[in-house]
């Protein structure tokens, strides 16, 4: 089964690499951009057909490794809640 996991930084805590971004598309040319952050974005394969299964294994991998759970969030998304042909 296919996964997607997006984890970005809680709302308060600072984005030193979002204030950059956004001050280099500003100087770029890009006034219109104002507060930027930025995240992760990590795509997985599993070999877990059943679904809440798949989202507990999933969320135990963020817990553990894939964020930092004191300073980030994180969202999950599986293969039949994604539009992988759009994407």
């Amino acid at each position: 089964m296919k996964a997607r996991v997006h984890v970005t930084l809680k709302n308060g805590v600072l984005d030193p690499q979002g204030k950059a971004i956004g001050h280099s598309l500003n100087r770029l040319g890009f006034p219109e951009v104002g507060d930027v952050r930025q995240g992760k974005y990590i795509e997985l394969e599993i070999a877990e057909t059943d679904k809440t299964r798949a989202k507990a294994r999933l969320d135990e991998m963020c817990r553990k490794l894939l964020a930092n759970t004191v300073i980030e969030n994180y969202s999950i998304a599986v293969a039949d809640e994604i539009d992988w042909k759009k994407e």
